[in-house]
């Protein structure tokens, strides 16, 4: 994927952006009631997040929306590089999702929001606060004014996740292991990753701890157990995307064949998976899986390349052959335009994308 290809496919996804930012119902609230009266609007407890079906999705539609405008430093987004770039930086839709983000990330939307999470110490643990660390990082590390000053009024919620995810890991003796938002690989490796970028040293030194008190010794993951019918992430795979953010690249390797021995490109674990119903909530979890599993498949045969072992390179050919397939069933998966879909998909989609883009 060229930075071309950036550019063509960026007004799309900011039209689905946009979409999501200004549809408040149908809403999926997950607010614990703690009394009759007590029946706020989405709104009223989550303004900054409060679109998008429910409060995760919205915190990673706001991720892809920055994304689109070129979070990054050295992103082919963040500047005017190419015609196609320069077209879409000045284009009407991407002022109007500069405006749109803008107007939810302020200093007084977000303390509500953080007022929240610190009241709520489980909530929406760990998959909501691994997108919202993604988001602030993302904003903090831009070489844009406006999306760094997005950054620093979320810093106060990165304090808030780094001291809740701290306290998180030290009493979970074990990882959850399913493919829901509740995996704890999955979340701990986002968290992670954005900890290092903003500093938060030591946030980044617990999820280096737990995965390795969780992973380190998992030997033989039964690949071919994979998948329960509603699942957007592989169990296994998030795994082996946590390890290789922990392990050098020859421990990598070797911890990789022994955790997925005999891997082939017959393994249900790298095998796409199709939909039924594309208005239902859960089924349609499966486009997600394939979009999830192929950013996991990509970002783990780069690391599988620093090792440079026969062993690593065997399973870096089984990967690479499996890959294409996963995301071009992902990608299908946008084209239905339901709202089951729309809500959360293209935001995994663009993770993807870059994933696999930075393989080269």
């Amino acid at each position: 994927m060229d930075n071309d290809f950036r550019a063509q496919v960026a007004p799309g996804y900011a039209a689905v952006v946009l979409g999501n930012l200004s549809e408040p119902f149908p809403h999926s609230a997950h607010h614990t009631q703690v009394s009759a009266n007590d029946r706020p609007t989405p709104e009223q407890i989550h303004p900054a997040f409060y679109t998008s079906f429910d409060w995760h999705s919205c915190v990673h539609m706001h991720w892809l929306g920055v994304s689109l405008l070129g979070g990054a430093p050295g992103s082919p987004l963040a500047g005017a590089s190419d015609g196609g770039t320069q077209a879409w930086v000045e284009s009407p839709i991407a002022a109007s999702l500069r405006e749109a983000l803008g107007a939810n990330l302020t200093t007084a939307k977000l303390a509500v929001e953080r007022d929240y999470l610190v009241g709520n110490p489980s909530w929406e643990r760990p998959y909501g606060w691994a997108w919202l660390m993604r988001l602030a990082a993302t904003c903090s590390a831009s070489d844009d004014p406006q999306i760094r000053k997005w950054g620093t009024s979320l810093e106060p919620l990165v304090d808030a996740v780094a001291e809740l995810s701290v306290a998180w890991m030290a009493k979970a003796q074990y990882p959850v292991r399913h493919g829901l938002h509740t995996n704890a690989a999955f979340g701990v490796g986002y968290m992670l990753d954005a900890f290092r970028s903003l500093g938060r040293v030591d946030a980044a030194k617990a999820c280096e701890e737990a995965a390795c008190g969780w992973f380190g010794n998992d030997r033989g993951w039964p690949g071919d157990w994979e998948l329960s019918g509603q699942d957007f992430l592989s169990a296994g795979l998030s795994e082996a995307d946590l390890m290789r953010r922990v392990l050098p690249a020859d421990e990598f390797s070797t911890w990789f064949a022994g955790f997925l021995p005999g891997l082939s490109a017959e393994s249900r674990i790298l095998q796409p998976v199709s939909v039924t119903d594309e208005t239902d909530g859960y089924l349609v979890h499966l486009h997600g899986l394939n979009l999830t599993r192929a950013g996991q498949v990509a970002r783990i045969i780069e690391t599988l390349r620093g090792s440079g072992s026969a062993e690593a390179s065997a399973a870096t050919a089984v990967l690479g052959q499996a890959l294409d397939p996963m995301l071009k069933a992902g990608l299908g998966g946008l084209e239905s335009g339901d709202f089951m879909s729309t809500h959360w998909l293209a935001s995994f989609a663009w993770d993807a994308l870059e994933s696999v883009a930075a393989l080269g």
